[in-house]
């Protein structure tokens, strides 16, 4: 899943992005409003984290913009102020969340795993394919009950390719939601992570799971 994350604060941007990728999250940094609009509006994201205050447009401005605009990615308001009337205002500019600082990471990461899901199918908290399961709150994945190891990128891929199982996708697809922006197109990275997930979740299998549908992408299917 791919996060934009706008802050101008750059020691906690640097915190919150390396917490993200930690946890196999691709994630784009934008430093204020204006940047943030451009990269919203420019880039397929999954969620996205705004603080309230920003330079050139403000978090709430920035939010209402994008809404305008009919872009209904689930967003989170990161602020200092924790008044009841700030709260309503971010949640009345159509933000889905809002978090108070100082917070702790876990608390950040936890709202996003909960709006990822509600944005997915309600109550969705393990996505299965055969017998290859991911279980989304615990962040496993298992094949006919043998748990599988995964690094963070690998279990990123898995698990965009198991939220589209049975539909093909293309390389770009996969960039736009597993990689972030600084992604180098021209380089067989994705093929290299496909090849890792094979090995992991095929390797041993009479039915393999991960497929290459020469000329167009990948696809996980019965």
């Amino acid at each position: 899943m791919r996060i934009l994350v706008v802050e101008d604060e750059k020691k906690l941007a640097s915190l919150i992005k390396r917490g993200l990728k930690e946890e196999g999250y691709a994630v784009d940094i934008a430093g204020d409003g204006v940047e943030g609009e451009f990269l919203a509006t420019t880039n397929d994201y999954d969620a996205m984290i705004f603080d309230i205050m920003l330079p050139k447009i403000d978090g709430i401005t920035l939010c209402r913009n994008l809404r305008a605009k009919k872009i209904a990615t689930p967003i989170i308001m990161v602020t200092a102020k924790d008044a009841v009337s700030d709260k309503v205002r971010g949640l009345d500019s159509g933000a889905d969340d809002y978090l108070t600082k100082p917070f702790a990471f876990e608390e950040l990461l936890a709202r996003v795993r909960s709006l990822l899901r509600k944005s997915g199918s309600p109550g969705e908290t393990k996505l299965k394919v055969d017998g290859l399961e991911l279980d989304l709150s615990a962040h496993k994945a298992s094949r006919d009950g043998r748990d599988i190891e995964l690094t963070g990128k690998e279990y990123a891929l898995l698990e965009y390719l198991m939220r589209n199982a049975g539909v093909v996708v293309t390389r770009t697809m996969i960039t736009e939601h597993v990689w972030d922006m600084n992604f180098d197109t021209d380089t067989n990275v994705i093929d290299v992570y496909i090849n890792y997930l094979r090995k992991k979740i095929d390797e041993g299998h009479e039915k393999g799971l991960i497929h290459t549908i020469r000329g167009r992408g990948y696809a996980i299917k019965e």
